[in-house]
């Protein structure tokens, strides 16, 4: 049959995880270079090793295996498949070249949740970095030099002088601080705010909350770190939230559930908590019931994130990436056939993140 027939294929590659304490292994793939209807094909420029990637790695979290994990990475669009096109969130059209990052899951758009602005908690949801893998269809995560991008995911596009380092954790990190303060309600300048735990998500959370206008009181056992927060914007750092008090937004980060306590215990009045670090099973915490219902106060968790967050990420670092130290907080740079001494590095610190540049 004639080349117009059948496209020319991209020559990719992935690393394959096997398992808790299998070393990855990198598997070439060829893909059409033409992908299917909606669907973006993207080379990835430079991904970074999150939280819960180490959390896989060391079993920590169920993730299947063998897969391709990865969810924080910024690329260029290769390819867009044919039929309706692939749209940013902002509604224009996807274009080959464009330089992008995209949700951690994709949605259906047609399910109960989904129709009640829950795409993030779809039935049928995917997210990219915890799928098992096809070996058919193997590109589903960021540790491969491309990704097949799949209808219902939000894709944004990244100003060129927003550094691939910067760019890269928008996926995740920014975009669920975002929805964490978008959960917490318009801060109003002046208010008190308490953020819990200052690795990647917390030290994003200072800088968007002091941004904000909030007086920010950051907590993390770790002094590097509390000093890092100052840096972001905290105008008060401490190792833990015991003293905390009258705060209009707590936000936690950590998990810890002393630190899920110290959060609800520092409301003021018309105080909301924002849950998001509690994402592995702990032991419960206590709940005031009367001192909730006379404060009117407020809790939320918050799991993934809205397409809306992620354009309020790109949008807030674009805007504001120079005045926080944002690039410093990803280090390294390693092949994509050095991932394992990258998933090392970043247990060590003290970079929050570790670069993986693919194709390098």
């Amino acid at each position: 049959m004639s080349a117009a027939v059948h496209p020319d294929l991209v020559h990719a590659r992935y690393a394959r995880w096997d398992g808790v304490g299998e070393p990855f292994t990198v598997v070439p793939a060829a893909v059409p270079h033409v992908p299917g209807p909606g669907e973006v094909l993207v080379e990835i420029d430079l991904a970074t090793v999150c939280g819960s990637d180490l959390h896989t790695v060391a079993g920590h979290r169920a993730s299947p295996a063998p897969g391709v994990l990865g969810h924080e990475q910024v690329g260029h669009v290769v390819a867009v498949g044919p039929g309706v096109p692939a749209r940013y969130v902002d509604g224009a059209p996807v274009v080959p070249g464009a330089r992008v990052v995209w949700s951690v899951t994709s949605s259906c758009g047609a399910c109960v949740r989904c129709r009640r602005d829950m795409p993030q908690k779809c039935l049928q949801l995917r997210k990219y970095g915890h799928e098992p893998l096809d070996e058919a269809a193997p590109l589903t995560g960021g540790f491969a030099t491309h990704c097949v991008v799949l209808p219902g995911t939000a894709i944004v596009a990244v100003p060129d002088d927003v550094p691939d380092a910067v760019a890269g954790p928008a996926s995740c990190a920014t975009a669920t601080v975002a929805a964490v303060l978008a959960a917490a309600g318009p801060v109003v300048p002046g208010a008190r705010a308490l953020v819990s735990g200052a690795g990647m998500l917390g030290l994003t959370a200072v800088a968007m909350l002091a941004q904000a206008g909030a007086h920010v009181l950051a907590v993390d056992p770790d002094a590097a770190r509390r000093a890092q927060a100052r840096r972001f914007g905290a105008a008060e750092v401490a190792p833990d939230g015991a003293d905390a008090a009258d705060v209009d937004v707590a936000v936690e980060l950590s998990g810890a559930a002393e630190a899920v306590n110290s959060c609800l215990d520092a409301l003021a009045v018309g105080g909301v908590a924002v849950l998001a670090g509690s994402v592995s099973p702990g032991p419960a915490v206590p709940l005031d019931p009367e001192r909730l219902v006379r404060g009117l106060h407020r809790v939320v968790g918050v799991h993934n994130y809205r397409p809306g967050d992620l354009q309020a990420a790109v949008d807030f670092l674009a805007a504001h990436h120079r005045t926080y130290p944002f690039a410093e907080l990803v280090g390294g740079r390693y092949r994509l056939d050095e991932i394992d001494e990258a998933v090392a590095s970043a247990r060590r610190g003290p970079a929050p993140r570790q670069a993986v540049v693919p194709g390098a």
